[in-house]
């Protein structure tokens, strides 16, 4: 504002000295000016009622600036965000941490757009009192250790929470036979011990990537009540000899003292490979170390079951088939249309968003999605809609505009594995090991 206009809008203030949104309309320009004296002498003795409430932060903005924090509070009386917010600059400033880390976390949780990472970090220190060597005066240290409790167990605690098959969206199928030849012995062992059949095993999921290989392994962990062990790849293979079969050893030894528990290898594939191209290899070696140790579990370890999670299932060693080994094998396929649903639901659970999106319009159209697909069109969709919160000033909720818009973005990923699987399911199919991808691509019209 130039000062011409600042000239008469003063004027007209001065004519009507009652006029709220005229004086707001002048303590901005003044702040935005930076010229705090100014707005200081403008606002004067005026009550905060005789600004509206929605501009009566400014006034706080004024005092608060020019030193008389305790003024300011009285201007942050409301029940607006951004009054919230210099409430809790004004406490801090008067030295009241408790006040103002309750008013900040109003105004974030009332507009996050208003969160401030530097004004969150002054009010995270702590006040502690230490004492002075040969027993001096006592002295107030201000410390910015943020480091709180919550924090210290969060870090000690496993990086995978427990999940169930509720938080798994789709794969019913799937989930049935888990828990028919799974979780039930796990929770039932007194009936399969009647039948000599112990709890654990090895269980083999494969599929394209990003389908909930993993995410249904920690489920199973969690509906078995087990100990979930996700087992490291890069942290078993040693450059050194026989280390990473003493490491391997190690981690079922953990498993065998632990139960129940689930122990999970990712990418098996890597520990697991053929051998009839290495057998003099340190790769050979690993591989007879692994079915050694799986062997193990057949003749005298209840209680652990084996669960390991591969993309190339054409990949892995034949011996790993055998029972009392990975005997039991699941195709995890693409989602198909109520597991999309299901997905995007979880998916966009807890964010914002308007109500009756048309997520039925996304299913329709994200054939062959896998659930990683799926949830990067969330994602995308989000980011959207966060950055049209950060222009507005004001959070705004996830659109159908901005899910479409993701969905343009984003493009399938299991196409490739889909066609490397067809192959291997036509040509290389001994003993019907592939049965469950045929049957997936003629019911899908890919075969």
């Amino acid at each position: 504002m130039d000062d011409a206009t600042l000239a008469s809008l003063k004027a007209a203030l001065a004519a009507s000295p009652d006029n709220g949104p005229l004086l707001a309309l002048l303590l901005r320009s003044h702040l935005t000016r930076g010229e705090l004296p100014a707005a200081r002498e403008l606002l004067g003795p005026r009550p905060p009622e005789h600004l509206p409430e929605q501009d009566r932060h400014v006034g706080a903005q004024v005092l608060l600036g020019t030193g008389d924090a305790r003024r300011a509070l009285l201007f942050c009386q409301g029940s607006t965000a951004e009054q919230a917010l210099w409430a809790a600059r004004a406490h801090l400033a008067l030295e009241e941490l408790e006040p103002a880390r309750a008013a900040y976390q109003r105004a974030v949780t009332a507009n996050a757009t208003l969160e401030d990472v530097e004004l969150r970090s002054r009010l995270s220190v702590r006040v502690v009192e230490a004492q002075t060597p040969q027993g001096g005066p006592r002295l107030r240290v201000i410390s910015n250790d943020d480091t709180t409790q919550e924090d210290v167990a969060h870090a000690m605690a496993s990086p995978l929470p427990p999940l169930t098959f509720a938080d798994v969206g789709g794969l019913e199928e799937v989930k049935k036979q888990v828990n028919r030849r799974i979780i039930q012995p796990f929770q039932k062992p007194s009936l399969f011990e009647r039948f000599r059949r112990k709890a654990g095993g090895g269980i083999l999921l494969y599929g394209p990537p990003g389908c909930g290989k993993t995410l249904l392994a920690r489920a199973t962990a969690g509906e078995c009540k087990a100990l979930f062990l996700n087992v490291v790849i890069s942290d078993v293979l040693d450059m050194y000899i026989g280390e990473s079969e003493r490491k391997l050893h190690a981690l079922f030894e953990k498993a065998r003292q632990s139960t129940p528990a689930v122990l999970f290898f990712d990418e098996i594939e890597a520990l697991a490979a053929k051998r009839q191209f290495s057998r003099e290899g340190s790769s050979a070696k690993l591989v007879s170390q692994f079915l050694a140790e799986m062997d193990g579990f057949a003749q005298a370890n209840s209680g652990v079951l084996v669960l390991g999670a591969t993309n190339t299932p054409w990949a892995i060693d034949p011996a790993f088939r055998r029972p009392g080994r990975f005997d039991r094998v699941f195709f995890v396929p693409p989602p198909d249309a109520p597991a999309r649903l299901d997905i995007l639901k979880l998916a966009l659970k807890g964010r914002p968003q308007d109500e009756g999106l048309d997520l039925d319009f996304i299913v329709q159209r994200t054939q062959g999605f896998s659930g990683a697909d799926l949830s990067h069109v969330v994602e995308t969709a989000s980011d959207l809609a966060i950055e049209r919160s950060l222009d507005a000033g004001t959070e705004s909720p996830l659109r159908d505009e901005d899910l479409k818009a993701a969905l343009r973005e984003v493009k399938p990923t299991v196409l490739e594995w889909l066609t490397t699987a067809r192959n291997y399911a036509r040509y290389a199919n001994e003993g019907g090991q592939y049965d469950e991808v045929l049957e997936f691509l003629q019911a899908n019209g890919k075969s």
